[in-house]
């Protein structure tokens, strides 16, 4: 019988998870000696890399002294909440890794929760004890707070608690005196996490998260609860509506290191890929043939929020990507709902545009960069929050705010949270920074991180969670400024646009190839105008020594892909491709936009 441990490693976007993931990988010497890697090892794929964040739950196992440790790196981000809480179902212990200067965040705080109430032992990691102003000891009582908030038995508020820097590859019970190696962490895990509890009886397991791959089709992930699993073993799969499906089992892995290794069979306690299963969801639970019992399944939180997706049906369409038509759209949004699970897609009366369910913008934006980088070209319209009937009054998503912001632009903060609805709960000091946390409805944490950042010249740093549906809270202000929709096609002038510049801000620059309709900037006032900016200079055989101005241009306000979603409004789609991001109007032509408005009035 294997020495196993399970660990899931919980702690906020960018408190250093995945670098201690990569310090403790190598302290195990999974790499041979001449072996090239990158940091980050566990940040697979482009977008994790680049945003430096963990979107996919993923599992490595180290091996030390005589146990086997099953590592699973868990996203941070409430937006995939719907990975979290599936990981957790696999771990019997986990390592709550804080920041020493930003403490517990409310993120972690959602994560912590559902681990506490599984009933796992935690282990404390303080980690970025080398940073300035950091304050460990603080920080330790404020986690001790947060679990007894969080109703954490005696046992789990007992926890040991380490601190170090990952960065620079230390940990060790005292801050003051660092250590050289890591080696006290993976001490305490053997000592203080608790091997797997091992059931007698025949095999149970449930499916907790799936893999792909294009040779074997979809792979089943889970963690043995009971018995053993053996390669060519017939099994029952047991599905949401109490029906049940004989199957037969054709691989099975189990993680060894940072790759999988094929084995005959799986014991108790430790968790394996099973292929040859087919049309499994997750939750479902595989048994054994002759003695069928169904494991608890496991709720998933809702998707709050939806957008319209629908093909690029702009004049440039077709330019830039790979795959544009409707069919394309659909089967690679269908392919998505496979593995990515807080996800929804629904059919609409049009056979070309579908909704699609997330649990925010940054769930949605990046399925939609993922896409564009596989060569998709689509259009967008703007995130809708979704409503719900509760005894008979229309409720809205509430999510908790928390802003840490310098103090002398704390007051800007709160203004434009309370304008958006939203009640300021906390407000205390963190050294020179105010923190602040509001209730506030999701509806207005559209567009309010942009206005936000510019009142606070950058220094603002915003997160968000999902806590409950409360009864709507009346209408709210949208963008107040109105669009400049370009006149003509064709490429726009450095002339045409420095006449304007009086009109409002620009999105593009001189040279760029427009169509009609295309938003191409913010009025100043609300109301939207179309203007000319392909027009030229009048040129004459004159020379005029007064009138030949140079022409001066502001830079082009350039939005990113989350800002553009949050920036359009109700009449106007986000058109993706793979080179390019345009806004523009659903009806191009000015005379339909006068008459459907008409028509909505």
């Amino acid at each position: 019988m294997q020495n196993i441990r399970n660990i899931a490693i919980i702690a906020h976007v960018d408190h250093g998870k995945t670098t201690l993931v990569d310090k403790i990988i190598h302290a195990s010497q999974i790499f041979r000696e001449n072996q090239q890697f990158q940091d980050l090892i566990l940040d697979n794929n482009d977008l994790e890399r680049e945003r430096g964040i963990t979107i996919l739950s993923k599992n490595v196992s180290v091996r030390y002294k005589d146990a086997k440790i099953n590592i699973i790196d868990t996203p941070g981000h409430a937006d995939f909440g719907g990975e979290v809480e599936r990981v957790l179902k696999m771990a019997d212990g986990v390592i709550l890794l804080v920041d020493a200067f930003e403490g517990p965040m409310p993120q972690t705080r959602f994560v912590l929760g559902k681990a506490l109430d599984l009933g796992l032992t935690p282990i404390v990691v303080v980690n970025k004890v080398d940073k300035e102003n950091c304050r460990p000891d603080e920080v330790h009582e404020s986690v001790f707070e947060l679990m007894f908030n969080l109703d954490a038995t005696e046992e789990q508020l007992e926890f040991q608690t380490l601190y170090g820097s990952a960065k620079q590859n230390w940990m060790g019970p005292d801050w003051k005196n660092p250590t050289d190696t890591i080696f006290p962490l993976l001490d305490a895990i053997l000592e203080h996490i608790p091997a797997p509890k091992i059931d007698e009886g025949t095999l149970q397991m449930q499916i907790t998260s799936l893999d792909y791959s294009s040779f074997v089709g979809r792979i089943a992930i889970g963690r043995v609860k009971r018995g053993t699993i053996k390669e060519g073993q017939q099994i029952a799969l047991m599905k949401a509506d109490g029906s049940v499906k004989k199957m037969k089992v054709k691989e099975l892995h189990t993680f060894e290191g940072l790759g999988k290794l094929r084995v005959e069979e799986v014991g108790a306690g430790d968790i394996c890929a099973v292929t040859g299963i087919e049309d499994f969801e997750i939750g479902d639970t595989i048994s054994d043939v002759d003695n069928q019992e169904a494991l608890p399944r496991i709720s998933i939180d809702e998707p709050t929020m939806n957008m319209l997706f629908t093909i690029n049906n702009s004049p440039f369409f077709g330019k830039e990507g790979k795959f544009v038509t409707s069919r394309h759209l659909r089967d690679r949004l269908m392919k998505e709902t496979e593995k990515n699970l807080a996800l929804r897609v629904e059919s609409t009366d049009s056979e070309d545009k579908f909704l699609v369910y997330g649990r925010g913008i940054l769930h949605l934006s990046v399925l939609i960069e993922t896409m564009r980088r596989e060569g998709y070209e689509l259009q967008v319209g703007q995130p809708q929050v979704i409503f719900k009937e509760i005894d008979g009054v229309k409720c809205e998503p509430i999510e908790t705010l928390v802003v840490d912001v310098p103090q002398e632009t704390s007051g800007k903060v709160i203004e434009l949270a309370t304008q958006r609805k939203g009640e300021l709960l906390i407000m205390e000091p963190k050294g020179d920074i105010q923190h602040l946390e509001f209730k506030i409805p999701s509806r207005g944490l559209i567009g309010l991180r942009n206005n936000m950042l510019t009142a606070t010249q950058g220094e603002a740093i915003m997160n968000h969670r999902f806590t409950s549906y409360e009864p709507f809270k009346g209408n709210m202000p949208g963008r107040t400024n109105g669009s400049l929709i370009s006149m003509e096609g064709g490429q726009c002038t450095a002339y045409a646009i420095d006449k304007l510049q009086d009109r409002g801000t620009f999105f593009v620059d001189p040279g760029d190839e427009l169509y009609t309709g295309q938003v191409i900037g913010e009025n100043s006032r609300d109301n939207d105008i179309v203007v000319n900016v392909q027009k030229g200079k009048k040129l004459t055989n004159m020379r005029a020594s007064g009138s030949d101005d140079n022409v001066r241009i502001v830079p082009a306000k350039k939005f990113s892909l989350e800002e553009s979603m949050e920036y359009i409004q109700k009449d106007e789609y986000l058109e993706i491709t793979p080179k390019s991001i345009r806004m523009r109007k659903i009806y191009l032509d000015e005379g339909e936009r006068t008459r459907m408005a008409k028509k909505d009035a």
